[in-house]
Protein backbone atom coordinates (compact mmCIF):
# COMPACT_ATOMS: atom_id res chain seq x y z
CA UNK A 1 0.00 0.00 0.00
CA UNK A 2 1.69 2.90 -1.07
CA UNK A 3 1.70 6.53 1.20
CA UNK A 4 -1.48 8.22 -0.67
CA UNK A 5 -3.25 5.43 -0.20
CA UNK A 6 -2.17 5.23 3.50
CA UNK A 7 -4.15 8.94 3.88
CA UNK A 8 -7.35 7.31 2.77
CA UNK A 9 -8.56 10.93 1.46
CA UNK A 10 -9.92 12.66 -1.67
CA UNK A 11 -7.31 15.70 -0.54
CA UNK A 12 -4.64 14.88 -3.06
CA UNK A 13 -0.87 15.94 -2.86
CA UNK A 14 0.07 17.92 -6.41
CA UNK A 15 3.89 18.13 -7.66
CA UNK A 16 4.70 20.90 -10.11
CA UNK A 17 7.62 20.66 -12.51
CA UNK A 18 10.23 22.98 -12.29
CA UNK A 19 12.58 23.52 -15.40
CA UNK A 20 15.89 24.58 -14.55
CA UNK A 21 18.40 25.99 -16.96
CA UNK A 22 21.60 24.92 -17.44
CA UNK A 23 22.94 27.87 -15.89
CA UNK A 24 20.81 26.88 -12.94
CA UNK A 25 21.54 23.00 -12.42
CA UNK A 26 25.31 24.25 -12.52
CA UNK A 27 24.63 26.88 -9.70
CA UNK A 28 22.97 24.54 -7.70
CA UNK A 29 25.74 21.44 -8.27
CA UNK A 30 28.01 24.27 -6.83
CA UNK A 31 26.30 25.15 -3.93
CA UNK A 32 26.23 21.42 -2.84
CA UNK A 33 29.76 21.43 -1.83
CA UNK A 34 31.85 22.63 1.00
CA UNK A 35 35.75 23.17 1.47
CA UNK A 36 37.39 21.40 4.09
CA UNK A 37 40.43 23.68 4.82
CA UNK A 38 41.80 20.89 6.98
CA UNK A 39 42.25 17.93 4.29
CA UNK A 40 41.97 20.71 1.60
CA UNK A 41 39.18 18.50 -0.66
CA UNK A 42 36.15 18.92 -1.36
CA UNK A 43 32.84 17.52 0.37
CA UNK A 44 29.55 17.20 -0.88
CA UNK A 45 27.19 18.59 2.01
CA UNK A 46 25.51 14.68 2.94
CA UNK A 47 29.38 13.93 3.39
CA UNK A 48 29.48 16.49 5.91
CA UNK A 49 26.42 15.17 7.76
CA UNK A 50 27.97 11.64 7.52
CA UNK A 51 31.01 13.00 8.99
CA UNK A 52 28.72 14.46 11.71
CA UNK A 53 27.10 10.82 11.94
CA UNK A 54 30.56 9.32 12.71
CA UNK A 55 31.89 12.11 15.28
CA UNK A 56 33.45 9.76 18.41
CA UNK A 57 31.56 12.30 20.39
CA UNK A 58 27.67 11.56 19.26
CA UNK A 59 25.93 9.51 22.09
CA UNK A 60 25.57 5.88 20.97
CA UNK A 61 21.96 6.48 21.74
CA UNK A 62 21.73 8.35 18.97
CA UNK A 63 23.52 6.40 16.08
CA UNK A 64 21.21 3.73 17.05
CA UNK A 65 18.41 5.64 15.66
CA UNK A 66 20.33 6.77 12.77
CA UNK A 67 18.79 3.07 10.64
CA UNK A 68 15.37 4.59 11.34
CA UNK A 69 15.37 8.17 11.40
CA UNK A 70 17.60 8.10 8.01
CA UNK A 71 19.37 11.23 8.29
CA UNK A 72 21.33 11.77 5.16
CA UNK A 73 18.47 10.99 2.99
CA UNK A 74 15.46 13.10 4.97
CA UNK A 75 18.12 16.18 4.91
CA UNK A 76 19.30 15.48 0.80
CA UNK A 77 14.96 15.22 0.14
CA UNK A 78 14.85 18.88 2.35
CA UNK A 79 17.38 20.36 -0.28
CA UNK A 80 20.04 21.24 2.88
CA UNK A 81 23.17 22.47 1.62
CA UNK A 82 25.83 23.78 3.72
CA UNK A 83 26.16 27.38 3.03
CA UNK A 84 22.68 27.38 4.07
CA UNK A 85 21.02 29.68 6.89
CA UNK A 86 19.16 27.04 8.56
CA UNK A 87 16.77 27.45 11.76
CA UNK A 88 15.81 24.22 13.80
CA UNK A 89 12.30 24.38 15.80
CA UNK A 90 12.14 22.60 19.12
CA UNK A 91 15.46 20.62 18.96
CA UNK A 92 15.00 18.80 22.16
CA UNK A 93 17.77 16.77 23.30
CA UNK A 94 19.98 17.94 19.75
CA UNK A 95 19.52 14.85 17.59
CA UNK A 96 19.56 16.79 14.68
CA UNK A 97 21.49 19.89 16.27
CA UNK A 98 24.47 17.32 16.58
CA UNK A 99 24.00 16.80 12.28
CA UNK A 100 23.20 20.21 11.63
CA UNK A 101 25.29 22.23 13.46
CA UNK A 102 28.84 20.30 12.33
CA UNK A 103 27.63 20.81 8.85
CA UNK A 104 26.64 24.35 8.66
CA UNK A 105 29.46 25.44 10.79
CA UNK A 106 31.90 26.71 8.30
CA UNK A 107 30.28 27.70 5.69
CA UNK A 108 26.85 28.45 6.97
CA UNK A 109 24.71 29.58 10.08
CA UNK A 110 22.49 27.35 12.67
CA UNK A 111 20.13 28.39 15.06
CA UNK A 112 17.75 26.83 17.34
CA UNK A 113 14.81 27.85 18.41
CA UNK A 114 11.70 27.50 20.97
CA UNK A 115 12.15 24.32 23.86
CA UNK A 116 16.06 24.71 23.51
CA UNK A 117 16.38 24.37 27.54
CA UNK A 118 18.07 20.89 27.14
CA UNK A 119 20.45 22.21 24.36
CA UNK A 120 21.40 24.50 26.62
CA UNK A 121 22.40 23.22 29.24
CA UNK A 122 24.27 20.46 27.60
CA UNK A 123 25.03 20.43 23.78
CA UNK A 124 25.46 24.26 24.03
CA UNK A 125 28.52 23.18 26.42
CA UNK A 126 30.47 20.83 24.58
CA UNK A 127 33.40 21.32 22.43
CA UNK A 128 32.74 21.62 18.75
CA UNK A 129 29.25 23.41 19.02
CA UNK A 130 30.65 26.95 19.35
CA UNK A 131 28.58 28.54 16.57
CA UNK A 132 25.16 27.01 17.79
CA UNK A 133 22.94 30.54 17.91
CA UNK A 134 20.08 30.60 20.47
CA UNK A 135 17.09 33.01 19.43
CA UNK A 136 13.78 33.33 20.61
CA UNK A 137 14.47 33.34 23.63
CA UNK A 138 11.65 35.17 24.65
CA UNK A 139 9.64 32.38 23.61
CA UNK A 140 7.40 29.97 26.18
CA UNK A 141 5.52 26.87 26.06
CA UNK A 142 3.23 25.97 28.41
CA UNK A 143 0.51 23.66 29.22
CA UNK A 144 -1.90 23.62 31.47
CA UNK A 145 -3.34 20.84 34.08
CA UNK A 146 -5.25 18.48 31.99
CA UNK A 147 -4.68 20.55 28.46
CA UNK A 148 -3.43 17.76 26.05
CA UNK A 149 -1.32 20.07 23.99
CA UNK A 150 0.87 23.12 24.74
CA UNK A 151 -0.29 26.49 23.64
CA UNK A 152 2.85 28.62 22.12
CA UNK A 153 4.35 32.49 23.52
CA UNK A 154 5.93 33.85 20.30
CA UNK A 155 5.73 36.89 17.97
CA UNK A 156 9.24 36.07 16.54
CA UNK A 157 12.25 33.91 15.90
CA UNK A 158 14.52 36.60 15.51
CA UNK A 159 15.96 35.68 12.30
CA UNK A 160 15.34 36.93 8.73
CA UNK A 161 16.12 35.64 5.00
CA UNK A 162 16.55 31.99 6.52
CA UNK A 163 17.34 29.98 3.98
CA UNK A 164 15.46 26.99 5.63
CA UNK A 165 13.71 26.21 8.71
CA UNK A 166 13.16 22.70 10.07
CA UNK A 167 10.73 20.70 12.54
CA UNK A 168 10.73 17.12 13.43
CA UNK A 169 7.94 15.53 15.10
CA UNK A 170 6.68 18.73 17.27
CA UNK A 171 4.00 19.76 15.04
CA UNK A 172 1.49 17.28 17.21
CA UNK A 173 2.68 18.86 20.60
CA UNK A 174 0.74 22.32 19.93
CA UNK A 175 -3.21 23.33 20.26
CA UNK A 176 -4.26 24.72 17.18
CA UNK A 177 -3.26 28.51 18.39
CA UNK A 178 0.30 27.26 18.93
CA UNK A 179 0.65 25.37 15.29
CA UNK A 180 -0.92 28.67 13.56
CA UNK A 181 1.78 30.69 16.18
CA UNK A 182 4.47 28.18 14.81
CA UNK A 183 3.51 28.49 10.90
CA UNK A 184 3.17 31.91 11.30
CA UNK A 185 6.71 32.81 12.49
CA UNK A 186 8.66 30.27 10.39
CA UNK A 187 6.90 32.11 7.52
CA UNK A 188 8.41 35.39 8.72
CA UNK A 189 11.93 34.04 9.34
CA UNK A 190 12.40 32.36 5.73
CA UNK A 191 13.20 34.28 2.44
CA UNK A 192 11.34 34.20 -0.74
CA UNK A 193 11.87 30.76 -1.86
CA UNK A 194 12.86 29.40 1.69
CA UNK A 195 12.05 25.97 2.69
CA UNK A 196 9.52 24.73 5.48
CA UNK A 197 10.44 21.30 6.46
CA UNK A 198 8.27 19.45 8.46
CA UNK A 199 8.43 16.04 9.96
CA UNK A 200 5.77 14.07 12.09
CA UNK A 201 3.83 10.81 13.51
CA UNK A 202 1.23 9.82 10.98
CA UNK A 203 -2.62 9.80 12.11
CA UNK A 204 -5.56 9.00 10.24
CA UNK A 205 -7.15 11.44 8.48
CA UNK A 206 -9.77 13.09 10.26
CA UNK A 207 -9.53 10.18 13.25
CA UNK A 208 -11.31 12.15 16.30
CA UNK A 209 -8.39 12.40 19.24
CA UNK A 210 -8.08 9.69 21.26
CA UNK A 211 -5.10 8.66 23.90
CA UNK A 212 -3.31 6.21 21.70
CA UNK A 213 -2.97 8.78 18.84
CA UNK A 214 -1.92 11.95 21.01
CA UNK A 215 1.16 12.50 19.72
CA UNK A 216 0.21 11.68 15.67
CA UNK A 217 -1.13 14.45 13.71
CA UNK A 218 -3.50 14.16 10.34
CA UNK A 219 -0.81 14.82 7.98
CA UNK A 220 -4.06 16.76 5.42
CA UNK A 221 -4.31 18.87 8.10
CA UNK A 222 -1.11 19.79 8.76
CA UNK A 223 -1.13 20.31 4.94
CA UNK A 224 -4.20 22.89 5.12
CA UNK A 225 -2.37 24.59 7.89
CA UNK A 226 0.55 25.70 6.85
CA UNK A 227 -0.99 26.30 3.47
CA UNK A 228 -2.98 29.01 5.53
CA UNK A 229 -0.02 30.49 6.87
CA UNK A 230 1.01 31.31 3.13
CA UNK A 231 3.48 28.43 2.48
CA UNK A 232 3.28 26.47 -0.80
CA UNK A 233 3.16 22.63 -0.77
CA UNK A 234 6.45 21.59 -2.86
CA UNK A 235 6.93 17.83 -2.29
CA UNK A 236 6.44 14.80 0.35
CA UNK A 237 8.40 11.79 0.83
CA UNK A 238 8.09 8.24 1.53
CA UNK A 239 11.30 8.22 3.65
CA UNK A 240 9.43 7.18 6.60
CA UNK A 241 6.66 5.46 5.81
CA UNK A 242 6.01 2.53 7.89
CA UNK A 243 3.27 -0.39 6.45
CA UNK A 244 3.40 -2.40 9.38
CA UNK A 245 2.37 0.86 11.64
CA UNK A 246 -1.41 0.34 12.34
CA UNK A 247 -1.78 3.82 12.86
CA UNK A 248 -3.64 2.24 15.69
CA UNK A 249 -1.31 2.66 18.91
CA UNK A 250 0.84 5.48 20.76
CA UNK A 251 4.04 6.61 18.91
CA UNK A 252 5.62 4.53 22.75
CA UNK A 253 3.82 1.44 22.44
CA UNK A 254 6.43 -1.46 21.86
CA UNK A 255 4.79 -2.56 18.83
CA UNK A 256 5.58 1.02 17.06
CA UNK A 257 8.38 2.29 19.01
CA UNK A 258 11.19 3.80 16.75
CA UNK A 259 9.30 2.44 13.88
CA UNK A 260 6.26 4.92 13.46
CA UNK A 261 4.61 6.11 10.05
CA UNK A 262 5.83 9.87 9.73
CA UNK A 263 4.73 12.29 7.44
CA UNK A 264 7.39 13.98 5.66
CA UNK A 265 6.31 17.35 4.13
CA UNK A 266 8.40 20.34 1.92
CA UNK A 267 6.60 23.65 1.93
CA UNK A 268 8.18 26.76 0.19
CA UNK A 269 7.58 30.61 1.19
CA UNK A 270 6.49 32.20 -2.19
Amino acid sequence: MGYKNRLNTSFSLSKKLVVMSVAGCLLAATSAFAHNHKSGEIHSTSDLVKAAMASENRPDKDKKRDRNRKPVQTLEFFGLSHDMKVVELIPGSGWYTRLLAPTLAENGEYFAAIGTSRIERGLVQEAGFENIQITAKDASLSRESGARFYSLTIDTLGVTDADMVLTFRNYHNFDDAGRAKMNKVAFAALKSGGIYAVVDHTARHMEPFTDANRRRFDPVKAIKEIQAAGFELVDYSNLHYREDDELEYEVGAHSVTGNTDRWTLKFKKP
